[in-house]
């Protein structure tokens, strides 16, 4: 299984530059990125993550991100399926992470 972090706590440590080297993977489709999105994230749709595997790194923390936190439950439960140990889902996606910047997503 993996963990899974609040909005609130995650956007605590990335304004507090608590985060580290960890990687923000936002597993999100370009036009929800062009919509709204962390400069700090990488954008890597969902579907591509099998093939690009191999640009991830597994000695690193990996929050994983979305809309809503469906596909990034997913995505983290994939990734452990595949080696990355270190892996963290964003609950509420960057809708929740949105609302607590004073932003509509949706």
């Amino acid at each position: 299984m993996f963990e899974s972090i609040e909005p609130e706590a995650f956007r605590a440590k990335a304004d507090n530059g608590e985060l580290g080297d960890a990687l923000m993977l936002d597993v999100r489709e370009p036009y929800e990125w062009e919509y709204y999105h962390w400069e700090q994230a990488q954008l890597m749709p969902m579907n591509s993550i099998p093939g690009r595997l191999a640009e991830l790194p597994k000695d690193r923390t990996i929050y994983v991100v979305c809309a809503h936190g469906v596909r990034s439950a997913n995505v983290c439960h994939y990734l452990k399926q595949n080696g990355f140990d270190d892996v963290i889902n964003v609950e509420g996606g960057m809708a929740a992470l949105a609302a607590l910047r004073g932003f509509q997503y949706d």
